[in-house]
């Protein structure tokens, strides 16, 4: 029978060495997702349009984002998706090729339009980038093994403390 205090240390040397580059992978990209909105480079700033109230409608959403070269829309097709914000009276439009066109809500003004960055960490995040099955099949089980490594890390850290207290115990009983 294998002592526990060396099988709990095989298996948190192990654990960590296994989930090494997919945790490096999720804890890079989770610093750089809690920054988004600080980070420009990330996910473009947010520029307020004129209006709360949106009149603009899909034609006029797309027309504008034909007009941004760099955002490659020649129809509705290279749009992933829309999400407008009508207390800041602007639209964003990210096209299929990451770019995010900000639009105000009411005119259809450009109002910003740069590469957006945080959907590729995001999926750099979760593993589905890589593949598919990687989300599943190596990032999950990461997750699970980096759970261990919590509770064998605990257990590494608390062994010594509680051995420390009984060794004072036994050599100062109270009286």
């Amino acid at each position: 029978m294998t002592n526990p205090r060396i099988l709990n240390r095989k298996v948190h040397r192990w654990g960590a060495i296994v989930v090494a580059l997919p945790f490096l992978v999720v804890l890079a990209t989770g610093i750089l997702l809690q920054l988004k909105k600080q980070l420009p480079w990330v996910q473009p700033a947010e520029t307020p349009g004129t209006t709360t109230v949106p009149t603009l409608s899909p034609a006029q959403m797309l027309a504008a984002v034909q007009r941004v070269p760099e955002a490659n829309a020649q129809s509705w097709a290279d749009i992933d998706r829309v999400d407008l914000r009508p207390a800041k009276g602007m639209v964003k439009v990210i096209t299929t090729s990451r770019w995010e066109v900000q639009l105000d809500a009411a005119t259809g003004e450009v109002l910003h339009s740069a590469y957006r960055r945080s959907d590729l960490l995001e999926s750099l995040h979760d593993g589905s980038w890589f593949h598919p099955a990687a989300k599943l099949w190596v990032f999950l089980p990461a997750g699970v093994v980096v759970f261990v490594l919590w509770g064998t890390g605990l257990y590494l850290f608390l062994v010594p403390i509680l051995a420390r207290r009984r060794s004072i115990a036994r050599n100062h009983p109270r009286a």
